[in-house]
């Protein structure tokens, strides 16, 4: 397993401990050497990143099969935050408390469900496409024979796709938060019956322009460590096609696990282990 992970690494005489921190070192230094060339991707290779923003966002045949991000990322959010309207009600409604439903929906859609949601499916639908093809540009000697042409991979191949990904998740993820927004107004106030008006005064009284710049920014941290993981699989990936298959399942399961861990860790650092709830004073 640690040779797979390490893509050639001499980790053979190594133990599966020593091999699980060779591991993490040969990751994390490639973490930093990516994001030392973003700017020389962004200043080098610009066609090449404007062409994987389209491939995030709009699909194409090599990347996304089925079509872009776009719509991946509004049905889910929007199927998660129905269930949130819908649940939510039916629990706020057993204890007399319906019309705070609103209030539920602008707390938990901006900063939990929307962000974990949009970087879900980034990593099943962008991330796993990036270890794919760059685990099968390293088992065909595709990345070698950049390197002997003098280009240099990584930025070429690494850094346009991180820049790619900073690029499309800002607006990937609002078109999600959109989503959420109106799949749970659209099961609360149509599906339950509860007044709008009541639903949008308690929505408002919450929802800061702090919450949604904070939601954001966890979703622009989650879809960098979905790429680098992603990319730091399928580069280093060995053992023929059937390699890369394991490397892309080793890639989505570490990031999605990443990502919740995260979550937490971002959550209690934005808004407290006691957070408050604006226009409540509490």
């Amino acid at each position: 397993m640690a040779a797979g992970i390490l893509g050639g690494f001499p980790a053979r005489a190594a133990g599966p401990v020593v091999g699980a921190f060779a591991a993490l070192g040969l990751h994390s230094t490639f973490y930093a050497r990516v994001l030392l060339h973003v700017p020389t991707a962004l200043r080098r290779y610009w066609r090449h990143v404007i062409r994987h923003v389209g491939e995030i966002s709009f699909g194409s045949a090599s990347l996304l099969a089925g079509g872009g991000t776009i719509g991946v990322v509004f049905a889910m959010s929007a199927v998660a935050s129905t269930q949130i309207g819908l649940e939510g009600y039916r629990g706020l409604d057993l204890i007399g408390l319906s019309p705070m439903t609103g209030l539920m929906s602008a707390l938990i859609n901006t900063r939990e469900i929307a962000p974990v949601v949009a970087s879900i499916a980034l990593a099943a639908k962008v991330g796993t496409g990036f270890t794919a093809q760059l685990g099968a540009m390293r088992i065909s000697d595709e990345i070698d024979a950049l390197e002997t042409m003098a280009v240099p991979s990584l930025p070429f191949l690494v850094s346009t796709r991180m820049a790619a990904a900073f690029l499309s998740v800002i607006p990937l993820y609002l078109v999600g938060l959109f989503a959420s927004y109106a799949a749970t107004n659209l099961a609360v106030v149509n599906v339950k019956g509860q007044s709008s008006g009541t639903y949008d005064y308690y929505f408002h009284l919450v929802l800061t322009p702090t919450d949604v710049l904070y939601s954001l920014l966890k979703a622009v941290i989650f879809a960098m460590i979905i790429t680098l993981v992603h990319c730091g699989y399928g580069y280093y990936a060995g053992g023929g096609p059937e390699g890369v298959g394991k490397a892309a399942g080793r890639a989505l399961r570490t990031s999605i696990v990443a990502v919740t861990v995260l979550d937490v860790v971002l959550t209690l650092a934005f808004w407290g282990p006691r957070p408050t709830l604006p226009g409540l004073g509490t």
